[in-house]
């Protein structure tokens, strides 16, 4: 599956965009204009998106690495 679909079936599932995400990740605290603030570990992110989104752990980790920069959305 590609980045891409990810974040597509992530949408479908929650009604969020990956924007949605990056802003939400803002307000806990998880991230800032430039990424994962400094401390936070990719299982706190996967730990929150589980609970309150009931995501996957692949799908999680998708978010993850949109929130750190490593993938952009329309990466494949």
């Amino acid at each position: 599956m590609s980045f891409q679909a990810y974040l597509d079936n992530i949408q479908e599932k929650t009604g969020k965009t990956p924007d949605d995400f990056k802003r939400l990740a803002k307000k806990k605290g998880f991230a800032d204009a430039n990424g994962l603030c400094d401390g936070i570990k990719a299982g706190e992110i996967v730990a929150w998106l589980k609970e309150d989104f009931d995501l996957g752990h692949g799908h999680a980790m998708a978010l993850v690495a949109l929130l750190k920069g490593t993938k952009q959305v329309g990466d494949k």
